[in-house]
């Protein structure tokens, strides 16, 4: 298979992007192509979500529609599930999973 090659349900919504979007489910354990390369998806991914298209550094941003969407929490490999286990909002603190286990903290 061409170097290029990615698999058909992967949409890229704009060239700039780090991840491309799922046109369809996955099943856990199937093979897809991207960008030449044979990953394993390790779980069931639904419409819409997100998979890396490039590495992604911790700290970096994620780039979806041309636009950051979030910062790397960890190194994000090509074919990696991005979803918030490996993602933090820049913009929306209460929607990541550390902000979610700080609520109702308080701090002395």
């Amino acid at each position: 298979m061409a170097q290029s090659a990615t698999d058909p349900r992967l949409l890229l919504l704009s060239p700039g992007d780090s991840v491309y979007v799922l046109r369809d489910q996955v099943a856990a354990g199937e093979v897809m192509e991207v960008k030449g390369h044979r990953i394993t998806v390790p779980v069931a991914l639904g419409l819409g979500h997100k998979i890396a298209r490039v590495p992604v550094a911790a700290g970096e941003r994620v780039i979806k529609y041309g636009a950051p969407i979030g910062s790397a929490r960890i190194d994000i490999a090509p074919g990696d599930h991005v979803h918030l286990h490996n993602l933090r909002s820049d913009y929306t603190p209460t929607h990541s999973r550390d902000a979610a286990s700080d609520k109702g903290k308080t701090t002395t």
